[in-house]
């Protein structure tokens, strides 16, 4: 036998490989095709091998079994689904009984194995518009696909969004926080910078700064706090509880790395914790073994100065921690609202600048960027999609629902379009000293006419009538199937409506 028959003679003898097909090896001299002959036994009542035969290598000389197809004869097409798949129209699977990837002339149909849930609420995945192209990070993460972290007894939970769930969002992360009545976060701190909304309930938020200042503020639904980078805070339910978002500066914060009050104490010597304070050891013999993180409180006095604690510092006046959102107008136009909230009216929160929008059904958050900041989304209501351009040729598409997060980055292209039957709320978070964003409307209504017809090809009516400023949003019909815009209210220089937003 040659030496290399030998090895792989050698190889089946020792079971270093399941089979071998046979092989000339050396002059015509072929090995032997062998099964393992050390499987272990199998449990009562088995039978047969976890292998199957080496006759089953190769070419079987069997005719191709026809009765099975991968081709269905029962498409279940949505309207819009057969027109042209540049026009990109939405298509709504939700009752299609077996939606398929089709658009227009591409696709086919999808016998499966298939997940149905995640297809109809991915439509623009699942059978893209035909302008989608190229590589494009995924910018999509539902908040509902994360661990929560459950809190003692009842009191709460807690599920987060970081790098870890969405590679892309590389400056920021976020944390949806629960609180049953009169529950608390644990007294706490952490190394990035906290901004909150809270989406409903209500809660009494306090902190102390390095002067010895102290901030204590009742919040309700809509209301907004910030808590700087290694400030103690303290966050209690009220008595209905309350439920908020939280977005940190940091795209790898995790909740499972702040510094709790509970840990501190643990992981200190308890006779240096009882000549810090004052006392004797005995006084800490019934601290937390564990961190409480979320856990059960006693009510909050009913007034917010029966708990006011200050000292000789006295309070922080000039840069609170606590924003009144709730009691700010919106700014109204055609098609739905904003808010704007950033340093310049709310100083503490340093480069947070974030918008709250409101867009009715059939209206569109305009196509823009912003000029100097990654978006963090979150979506508070509704539903919508949102087309993403990445420089030089790439772009998709995604679906986006309540609970879901969505991320740009700078200084990506994007627009977020109604999709439901109802106001879609979200909101844009933006790492920057001043919300700002460019339109694409605008930027070309203040492009001299001649450039932009000769860049653009564009009809002369189509320059006529662009905006000389921002629509922000932009009104639109709530038949998702319409192509012609031209008298859904124009958006240019004839417009009538509250006028252009400046920020």
């Amino acid at each position: 036998m040659l030496p290399v028959a030998k090895l792989f003679s050698a190889c089946l003898t020792g079971h270093l490989i399941p089979y071998i097909s046979a092989a000339a090896i050396g002059s015509g001299q072929s090995l032997p095709i062998a099964i393992p002959s050390g499987q272990s036994p199998g449990p009562p009542g088995s039978s047969g091998s976890v292998y199957g035969s080496p006759a089953l290598v190769g070419p079987d000389g069997n005719p191709v079994d026809t009765a099975d197809s991968a081709v269905l004869s029962n498409s279940d097409l949505v309207p819009g689904q057969q027109e042209d798949a540049d026009l990109g129209l939405y298509l709504d699977l939700s009752e299609a009984q077996n939606p398929q990837p089709i658009r227009g002339t591409g696709g086919g149909t999808d016998p499966g194995p298939r997940n149905m849930i995640y297809e109809k609420s991915n439509p623009d995945l699942y059978a893209p518009p035909g302008t989608d192209a190229g590589d494009v990070d995924n910018l999509k993460w539902p908040m509902g696909l994360s661990f929560n972290r459950p809190g003692l007894k009842r009191a709460g939970f807690a599920r987060q969004q970081n790098i870890n769930e969405l590679p892309a969002a590389t400056e920021m992360a976020g944390v949806d926080m629960h609180l049953e009545p009169n529950a608390y976060r644990e007294l706490h701190w952490h190394q990035a910078n906290e901004w909150s909304y809270i989406f409903n309930g209500s809660v009494r938020v306090g902190a102390v700064d390095e002067a010895g200042q102290t901030s204590y503020d009742d919040l309700n639904a809509g209301d907004v706090w910030f808590f700087p980078a290694g400030k103690p805070h303290t966050i209690q339910a009220l008595d209905k509880g309350v439920e908020f978002l939280l977005v940190f500066d940091s795209s790898s914060f995790s909740e499972e790395n702040t510094f709790l009050a509970s840990e501190l104490f643990l992981r200190t010597p308890k006779s240096v914790l009882a000549k810090n304070l004052k006392t004797d050891v005995s006084s800490f013999d019934n601290i937390p073994q564990d961190q409480l993180y979320i856990f059960p409180g006693t009510p909050a006095p009913a007034t917010l100065s029966a708990q006011n604690i200050t000292g000789p510092a006295g309070s922080i006046s000039t840069n609170p921690y606590t924003y009144h959102f709730s009691q700010q107008e919106p700014y109204i136009v055609d098609g739905g609202s904003v808010k704007i909230l950033d340093p310049t009216t709310f100083p503490i929160a340093a480069n947070f600048s974030v918008a709250y929008v409101t867009v009715q059904p059939g209206a569109m958050r305009e196509i823009h960027w912003h000029t100097d900041s990654d978006e963090w989304n979150f979506f508070i209501s509704g539903s919508a999609r949102m087309t993403v351009f990445s420089a030089p040729t790439a772009s998709r598409t995604f679906d986006l629902a309540e609970g879901d997060v969505g991320y740009v980055p700078f200084p990506d292209s994007h627009y977020i379009e109604n999709t439901g039957d109802i106001d879609v709320v979200y909101l844009e978070v933006l790492q920057a000293p001043k919300f700002t964003d460019i339109s694409v409307a605008q930027w070309l209504g203040l492009t001299p006419p001649q450039v932009v017809k000769d860049t653009l090809s564009l009809p002369d009516e189509v320059v006529a009538n662009l905006p000389k400023y921002k629509n922000y949003i932009v009104p639109g019909n709530t038949n998702l199937t319409t192509t012609n815009f031209t008298g859904e209210g124009p958006v240019g220089t004839n417009y009538t409506g509250n006028g252009p937003i400046m920020i």
